[in-house]
């Protein structure tokens, strides 16, 4: 009996041991499989219209950092909020940040508040095909096109609330609706080709579509339409018009100016920081300076200098 009762009790320690190290080894794994600013996976969202500059800011972040994997759903911008209350995506970039509203809904549900801020500011380009017999708008011809009262058909990007849907709503027409002449395409890329067969329509895209002269594909649409001029709202001299770029958005020469937004719902340094990391400092900045955007973290500015010869 003394024998067995020896058995038993070694059979328990070395069972508690057993599972003592089993347990060690599950919270090591645990641990390992939790994503960090240089590594493992997350999925994000992110506007439609901003496709082409978030695919190159993955694509070098990727390459910058091998370990991390990012997976992106590319849809409107009322998507990408909603996307947002599920566990499953941490970031989304969109065109604007959290009203205070949406901020104290998150933190009573996650008990802390996402963090957002601007990472560049594009633009709502204006569109036309090359045999259009207009391609100068004034603001207030836009606003006619919008409402209906000209019987012009604008193209929009996206069947659902785009930032640029939004953004043209609350900054051209005042919150005013849409006229009936407004008509919604699949996609940016379907802008493009509609404007590129109709000459009477008018198509609104993000300036990253049509903007990056170092991309074939953008130099290759531009060959099919021509970016508009609109009219300068605040330049002191009046009847100035202006084409989105880098240069007219800084100097806010260009009425159609937008933010890039992140938003991120972290609490601790996980991939989504890396990444929001990598997009504020100077490698990031430099893919959206690139893109023909205007950074909004870091100033690059070309400054003249001289060299003293040797005596």
């Amino acid at each position: 009996m003394k024998e067995m009762k020896e058995m038993l009790q070694k059979g328990f320690l070395v069972m508690v041991v057993l599972l003592f190290f089993a347990c060690k080894g599950k919270d090591k794994t645990e641990k390992d499989n939790r994503d960090t600013p240089n590594k493992g996976t997350i999925r994000i969202s992110a506007d439609e219209s901003f496709k082409p500059v978030i695919e190159e800011q993955i694509k070098m972040h990727h390459s910058t950092f091998p370990d991390t994997k990012i997976l992106v759903s590319y849809k409107p911008e009322v998507e990408c909020l909603k996307d947002l209350q599920n566990d499953s995506t941490r970031m989304i970039l969109i065109a604007r940040g959290l009203t205070k509203n949406e901020s104290s809904i998150f933190e009573s549900g996650l008990g802390y508040k996402p963090q957002f801020g601007i990472l560049a500011y594009d633009a709502v380009a204006v569109i036309v095909n090359h045999a259009s017999p207009d391609s100068v708008f004034t603001v207030k011809e836009l606003q006619n096109i919008l409402s209906g009262k000209s019987k012009r058909i604008a193209v929009m990007d996206g069947k659902n609330a785009t930032s640029t849907v939004r953004f043209l709503q609350d900054s051209v027409l005042r919150g005013n609706k849409f006229g009936e002449n407004v008509v919604a395409s699949k996609n940016s890329d379907d802008v493009i080709d509609i404007v590129s067969k109709n000459e009477n329509v008018v198509g609104f895209v993000g300036l990253s579509w049509v903007g990056d002269s170092y991309d074939s594909k953008q130099v290759a649409n531009l060959q099919k339409i021509r970016l508009a001029l609109v009219e300068c709202v605040r330049c002191e001299e009046k009847g100035l018009f202006a084409k989105p770029s880098q240069a007219t958005i800084s100097y806010a020469q260009y009425p159609l100016p937008r933010p890039l937004y992140y938003i991120l719902k972290e609490n601790s340094a996980g991939l989504g920081t890396g990444f929001m990391n990598f997009m504020s400092l100077e490698r990031g900045q430099l893919i959206f300076k690139r893109a023909l955007l205007v950074p909004a973290k870091m100033n690059f500015k070309v400054r003249s200098g001289k060299i003293k010869d040797a005596d």
